[in-house]
């Protein structure tokens, strides 16, 4: 069966412990995660988990499923590539004699919408935000001029395509459910 890229978003509450029981999951399932990003997400006391994964459609709904049986673990779905916008840090450190000896190279960074942090005598830091196939892109085309001294990529950030974070009427959803509970709760007892 093909393997299609998949991002996986998960909510949780901000509990020591958590990303190590996500990730149990995987080491489980022996499913290698691509990238992994974490951080507080638009809604207060909500972290996100922003993580990718190669697999197929039957195990990432196995794989999320057993993620939301965590006690802490809010919300979590999947998506492809066409149901979400993504983006992507890259840092390039490159040897500025190189770049001064190709001045292709700099054009490759400005069509990457890139911009340069620093410029020194021994090198320059580039900064890209872009999608993960560009910024893979640029960094094929400058291995080519021998220029990179040190890379490094950040993990995917995304967000649905959706009006609002599925977790937003997931919350709604359960806040309903509990003023309907109250509200019985004290009809019955009247």
């Amino acid at each position: 069966m093909d393997k299609n890229l998949y991002t996986i978003l998960i909510y949780s509450e901000n509990v020591v412990g958590i990303l190590n029981q996500i990730t149990s999951v995987f080491t489980r399932l022996q499913v290698n995660i691509e990238s992994l990003n974490v951080s507080p997400s638009g809604i207060p006391h909500v972290h996100k988990y922003t993580l990718t994964i190669y697999s197929d459609p039957v195990q990432v709904q196995k794989i999320v499923k057993q993620i939301e049986k965590k006690v802490d673990v809010i919300k979590a779905d999947f998506y492809l590539d066409d149901e979400i916008f993504t983006s992507e840090v890259a840092l390039f450190k490159l040897s500025t004699e190189k770049v001064m000896q190709h001045p292709e190279i700099s054009k490759l960074i400005r069509h990457s919408d890139g911009r340069m942090l620093e410029v020194n005598d021994t090198y320059i830091t580039a900064h890209i935000c872009s999608s993960s196939k560009a910024i893979i892109s640029l960094y094929k085309e400058l291995a080519h001029y021998k220029c990179i001294l040190q890379y490094t990529r950040s993990g995917r950030v995304a967000t649905t395509r959706n009006k609002t974070e599925m977790v937003s009427k997931f919350l709604q959803e359960q806040s309903n459910a509990q003023l309907r509970f109250m509200e019985e709760g004290i009809n019955n007892d009247i």
